[in-house]
Formats: C-alpha cells, sequence, structure tokens
C-alpha cells in the first residue's frame, strides 16, 4: 500500500487552500471519535421502528435506516471504529515495517538479500488480498481487519525503510560515528533509525486514508467489524437494499470515506513535500 517517491513541483507548495480543508476535516474526524456526543443527535443504537426510512429532515440530517436509527448520528459515531482500524494499522505496519527495513540495511548482505526475497515475493501480491487471506486465518472482526492490514502494509513499508536507512548509512555523520568508535547499536538507535523514520512517517499519512478505504471495503463485505456495531463500510453494505429509495443511507457513509481518504492524502502529500524538498537530514 505505499506509494513510491515522486518528484514534487509548484502545484503542491500552491494547494494551501485544499491543505486546510483537509486539516480541517481531520480535525473534525478526531473530534468525533474522541467526543462523538458533542456532534451526534442521537444514540447510535436507539431503535425507533415508526421512523424506519424516514427522510431526511432537520430532526434527522441524513435521514433514518430500517430499524430508525439515525444515520447521521451512527456516521459520527462510526467514526472511531473506523480510525481506529486505519490508524492502528498503519501504526503496526509501520512500527513492524521499518524496524525490518532498517535492521536489513543495517546487517549483513546475506540477511539484506534474504529480507528483500521475501518482500518481493510479498509485494507481487495486491494489497488487498494479502488482507483477505489474513482474514481468511483470523476470521471477521475490527481487531483482526486491523492485522490483516497491516500484514498487507508491511512489505512497502520495509522497502521503503531500508531504502532511507542505505541512504543514511551511507552520510557523512554515519561514517564520523564509526571513526569516532560509536557501536553499531549506538549507530542504530542514534543516527540510521531517526534519520530514516521521517519520510517514512511521511507516507503513513498518506497510507492512513488507503487503509481507511480498505477497512471500509473488507466491511462492506462483510469481513470488517460486524453490525450493529456503527462503521462506514458496514453502514454502507446495510443501505444498499434500500438506495432506490433511501440514497442517504449509503450516500452520506460514502462521502465521509471518500473525504476523510481525500484528506489524508492531501496532507500526506503535503508533509512528503516537506521531506522531499528538505532531504535526508542528519543529527
Amino acid at each position: 500500500m505505499t506509494t513510491v517517491l515522486t518528484p514534487v513541483t509548484a502545484p503542491v507548495a500552491r494547494a494551501r487552500p485544499a491543505l486546510v480543508l483537509a486539516w480541517v476535516g481531520l480535525g473534525l474526524l478526531a473530534l468525533a471519535a474522541a467526543w462523538p456526543a458533542l456532534l451526534a443527535t442521537a444514540a447510535p443504537d436507539t431503535v425507533d421502528p415508526a421512523s424506519a426510512l424516514a427522510p431526511i429532515s432537520p430532526h434527522h440530517p441524513f435521514g433514518t435506516d430500517q430499524l430508525g436509527r439515525d444515520v447521521y448520528s451512527r456516521v459520527v459515531y462510526g467514526t472511531r471504529m473506523s480510525l481506529l482500524i486505519g490508524l492502528g494499522a498503519t501504526t503496526l505496519a509501520v512500527t513492524a515495517g521499518a524496524l525490518l527495513g532498517v535492521l536489513a540495511a543495517a546487517a549483513g548482505r546475506a540477511v539484506d538479500e534474504l529480507f528483500m526475497r521475501i518482500t518481493d515475493i510479498l509485494l507481487a501480491f495486491p494489497g488487498l488480498l494479502l488482507a483477505l487471506l489474513v482474514i481468511a486465518v483470523l476470521g471477521p472482526g475490527a481487531v483482526n481487519t486491523t492485522i490483516a492490514l497491516a500484514c498487507a502494509a508491511v512489505p512497502g513499508y520495509v522497502r521503503l525503510a531500508r531504502g532511507q536507512a542505505l541512504v543514511v548509512r551511507r552520510s557523512g555523520y554515519v561514517s564520523a560515528a564509526v571513526v569516532m568508535g560509536r557501536s553499531r547499536v549506538g549507530i542504530f538507535f542514534g543516527h540510521v533509525l531517526p534519520n530514516a523514520l521521517p519520510p517514512v512517517l511521511a507516507f503513513a499519512a498518506v497510507d492512513v486514508g488507503t487503509a481507511l478505504m480498505a477497512s471500509a471495503s473488507l466491511s462492506f463485505l462483510g469481513l470488517g467489524a460486524q453490525p450493529p456495531a456503527p462503521e462506514w463500510g458496514s453502514m454502507l453494505a446495510e443501505g444498499r437494499d434500500y438506495l432506490d429509495s433511501t440514497w442517504g443511507l449509503t450516500v452520506f457513509p460514502g462521502l465521509v470515506v471518500t473525504a476523510a481518504v481525500i484528506a489524508c492524502y492531501v496532507v500526506g502529500a503535503d508533509l512528503r513535500a516537506r521531506f522531499e524538498g528538505r532531504g535526508t537530514g542528519g543529527r
């Protein structure tokens, strides 16, 4: 799921309004995830059969679902689980991938070759297919979806972190540390790992959006978060049977997923541009 480094041009720097909107959108998502009751108009699991499939109204801004539950409130409360899956998967992938990649670069040639051949094999498979294979072993659910998406993303981070670590290892300040008698462990934790991480973290911001989209896709297929828990992908699945009559059941959760993914991509592209423009730093 990791994107390939590309040159950054002037249009990225000019995209300030989009960047501001992206940060505002991410801030609202963070607020909804942390304190959903501040934004929601009702409890997400309140059932009201008399109001089932109600249209958009001031009392129900997004309408209601087949059980009379307020769709807007479920979208708000679903932010927490959706973000936890996306952030959790990306955090696990970055942690494991960065450590393995930097270790491969710091180890001998034989270990490096072994790591890279395994990584190449895993990268030959689509990320979503790898996630499906992991879920087939672990079973459906939010936690297993997080683990599956992390496993699918690790190979990309291994290759990215290894490449950054090789650049750092050949730098002047690492050579100076070797001349000064610093231990391999000290050089690894004091120079290589800290300076290889920033570009990796910039890509992680983009991959949060990818993980959000993938988790929504898996939940839509019934493999992610399970009903009645509010989650964007499962809400899309629940509303597809009513698309002709009550389009808000699928359109509004879909719009929120799309907006969240775009916001992550915009912020991630800006962070990537900053690191690419600055180059690999040193301490």
